[in-house]
């Protein structure tokens, strides 16, 4: 009964998933044809080559793709010794700072972007990439995901380490760093998957099709007249989300070593 149970919750996550790939390869008749049928009767590649050439998809793709990397840069350059302080160092306030990242991590970014919008505006960066990577230039669920990791370093390790002169750059780099792989790895993957779906802040901050990113062009993939094309808008999802698949078939090993590793 267990693996029936199993089953059914994997058939409820996979099925919307399903149903949309499917969807991609349909005509405009059978996607609102009733009955609905799961499989198309005649397999519409072309639907794909309609969804990349309904505006500049290759601009979309590239901004998505230096916004994402760029801010999954930033992140670990500041997560990595943020968290290193946090777990190593006791220091005045650092409880109240760590509270303070707590904090941040449950304000949605849907409450700030008023005054994040504003300071953009004064420093003429709207409607760049670069007022949709700076304002995700930190993570606070970072910050705390990897503290927690760097907690379950042994202390012997650390004073290993400064007994050979090694410096604390070096040592928070070249020792913390790579034991916490996993969790880094786990981490760069859900931050390159957010901001890679990321539909709200380029909605806000952008205004030109260069630099508007993939998500806000296949949401702008409707006719003059209203009309909506699923089968066509159901392809660009696809092409949406098959980077995010790739990368989740390389990285899945890691991010179950995460969780084994943060439930030590």
């Amino acid at each position: 009964m267990e693996w029936l149970a199993l089953l059914a919750v994997v058939l409820i996550f996979a099925f919307p998933f399903l149903w949309m790939a499917l969807t991609a390869f349909k005509t405009m008749p059978e996607v609102f044809r009733f009955p609905p049928a799961l499989l198309p009767e005649k397999w519409q590649i072309e639907n794909f080559a309609a969804a990349w050439n309904s505006g500049p998809f290759l601009t979309y793709l590239v901004n998505s793709l230096i916004v994402a990397a760029a801010i999954l840069v930033l992140q670990v350059l500041t997560v990595v010794p943020a968290a290193y302080a946090f777990a190593r160092y006791k220091f005045k306030g650092r409880n109240v700072l760590f509270g303070l990242t707590l904090v941040a991590l449950m304000i949605p970014p849907q409450v700030i972007f008023l005054p994040i919008y504003v300071f953009m505006s004064e420093w003429s960066l709207v409607n760049t990439l670069w007022s949709l990577i700076l304002p995700y230039g930190a993570s606070a669920f970072g910050i705390f995901l990897l503290r927690q990791a760097f907690m379950q370093v042994p202390d012997e390790v650390i004073e290993a380490a400064r007994l050979d002169n090694t410096s604390e750059w070096r040592i928070m780099w070249t020792v913390m760093a790579p034991m916490a792989k996993p969790v880094l790895v786990t981490f760069g993957l859900f931050s390159f998957i957010y901001h890679w779906n990321d539909y709200f802040w380029p909605l806000i901050m952008t205004n030109d099709e260069q630099v508007r990113t993939l998500p806000l062009g296949i949401a702008m993939m409707k006719s003059n007249e209203g009309d909506v094309f699923w089968h066509i808008i159901m392809a660009g999802n696809m092409i949406l989300i098959i980077p995010i698949l790739i990368i989740f078939f390389f990285a899945q090993r890691h991010i179950i070593n995460a969780f084994v590793y943060q439930s030590k």
